[in-house]
């Protein structure tokens, strides 16, 4: 099948900006409702899960019945997509924090079992995410089976998944609180597992829809200003919810439709590195956080013993090292486990 380059774009485009998201997060403080960067922070992770429930539509609707052979492969390939990575971030976050870890929590991230039971006991940072994909995966042949098969169970599993994600943004968490005081009810997979559905319908319903170039560059343009001018302030517990929670994933949709269904295509020297950060996003994702503790425990050793090093060369020094050590890790360990996971049939995610 041929690669969604355009959502490469958009993918990359998402892990860059959470980078930047975190690097300015921890030099300057936290971000309000009414910024930028705080939203990003939030829905950059919600765009990814979009993402991903488009991408495998895209990948397995067709090819999978589902069976039971179809079932074990597609898990097979999944964990070697997420598993190895996910283990290297795993220990050397362990390692970096120079503490003795709960051995339970310890088992259950290996096993990538903490996504079902203790989604908020994770060691790396942004693991939480990947614990909610793992779930995700879970549903993802029932979507198949239930979309092609039965489909009144389809219609019926939308409006529980959807329940569930009204009642956290409705009911469970309170924009009287902080979103960190609530944390571990916002990571809960079920309140995240509608974005994932959401990206398989988008396949779904707008895999052969036609719409112009020019009509996609407006409604982004629109999805793009509403989302930095939407008037929300306060702790970012108010974009998460009420009724902000269905405005803001609402435009996540759209965004992601967009990218779908967009024909052009950057020149070359656009297209190239947007598409490798695209393919690199999940080395981009998770090796962040420890480039930037590694950067910045040797910037404080030269700023000991050798020259002081500004915070703005090492937020610049942590960007570039981040970029080219996720490239390598992409190219020489990631996709060395992705060919591992290949049965008969190529993986293209």
């Amino acid at each position: 099948m041929n690669r969604l380059y355009n959502l490469d774009y958009l993918r990359g485009l998402a892990a860059f900006g959470i980078m930047i998201y975190h690097y300015l997060t921890w030099t300057m403080g936290k971000f309000s409702a009414d910024t930028f960067m705080g939203r990003l922070g939030i829905y950059g992770v919600s765009v990814f899960y979009v993402l991903s429930g488009l991408t495998l539509y895209y990948v397995y609707y067709d090819k999978m019945k589902p069976s039971k052979n179809d079932i074990v492969s597609f898990l097979k390939k999944r964990a070697f997509r997420i598993f190895p990575l996910l283990w290297l971030v795993t220990i050397v976050s362990i390692l970096l924090s120079r503490t003795i870890p709960d051995y339970t929590n310890l088992f259950l991230n290996l096993s990538g079992l903490f996504g079902f039971f203790r989604w908020d006991k994770y060691f790396a940072t942004g693991a939480w995410s990947i614990g909610n994909e793992l779930v995700f995966y879970v549903f993802f042949p029932f979507f198949i089976l239930f979309s092609k098969r039965l489909k009144s169970l389809m219609i019926l599993l939308t409006l529980v998944l959807f329940g569930f994600y009204l009642y956290f943004a409705f009911v469970k968490l309170n924009p009287k609180f902080t979103l960190s005081e609530q944390w571990k009810n916002y990571v809960n997979p079920l309140n995240q597992v509608f974005l994932f559905l959401g990206g398989f319908l988008i396949g779904f319903l707008f895999q052969n829809a036609k719409i112009k170039n020019s009509a996609i560059a407006f409604l982004l343009f629109f999805a793009f200003a509403l989302f930095i001018f939407y008037p929300v302030t306060g702790d970012t517990i108010n974009i998460v919810t009420g009724k902000n929670r269905l405005i803001f994933t609402s435009i996540c949709f759209l965004i992601c439709i967009c990218f779908y269904r967009l024909t052009f295509k950057f020149p070359q020297f656009i297209h190239k590195p947007l598409t490798l950060l695209g393919e690199a996003s999940y080395s981009v994702y998770l090796l962040h956080p420890i480039v930037w503790a590694l950067t910045n425990n040797t910037s404080k050793l030269f700023s000991k013993y050798i020259f002081y090093i500004p915070l703005s060369l090492r937020l610049i020094l942590s960007v570039l090292s981040t970029l080219i050590f996720s490239y390598y890790v992409y190219q020489y360990f990631e996709k060395y486990f992705m060919k591992l996971g290949r049965t008969n049939r190529k993986n293209t995610t």
